[in-house]
């Protein structure tokens, strides 16, 4: 299922986002405040996949605000993967037909794919199969994609610490 999302101009300035591991599940979280006063969906949105991969929307008022890697695909290592160098400022908004403000929760089955760089400081979750996107900045290390029919196509994760949770054990 394609989930439709609109960019919206960014009003005020670029929110903050920090990633952080969970050293005990392996979950890579990272959210800000959405500044949306409009109504829509607040809560989550699961994408899920037929090999059990499963990502978390943190969404506030339709605003995709944080994502949640909770179960990872296969994680593919490329060395030189960087950020799209264009870039959008703004908002990805829920289409008002995934954004409605009675629900609380919602999963979405579709596929997901993981890409890192050497050092594992930058991933790429792309959605469905690669295609032409726009990327938009809504925080200063988080980037969401959008095709050209306005569906969510992936997400980009920058300045991701290193996974930390076998040291902690040594």
């Amino acid at each position: 299922m394609q989930m439709e999302a609109r960019v919206e101009p960014l009003t005020g300035n670029l929110p903050a986002i920090s990633w952080r591991w969970d050293p005990e599940t392996d979950i890579l979280s990272g959210a800000f405040k959405g500044n949306r006063k409009t109504g829509g969906l607040t809560g989550t949105v699961e994408l899920t996949d037929a090999e059990g991969s499963v990502a978390v929307l943190d969404v506030n008022n339709g605003v995709i605000c944080g994502l949640d890697v909770v179960v990872w695909p296969e994680v593919a290592t490329v060395s030189e993967l960087r950020v799209p160098a264009q870039l959008t400022d703004g908002r990805v908004i829920l289409a008002s037909n995934v954004s409605r403000s009675a629900i609380a929760s919602l999963e979405v089955d579709t596929s997901l794919s993981v890409t890192t760089n050497g050092s594992e400081s930058v991933f790429h979750v792309r959605i469905g199969a690669r295609r032409p996107v726009e990327a938009v900045r809504v925080a200063d290390n988080f980037y969401i994609e959008v095709d050209g029919q306005g569906g969510l196509a992936g997400f980009w994760m920058n300045n991701v610490p290193p996974f930390s949770a076998f040291e902690e054990e040594m």
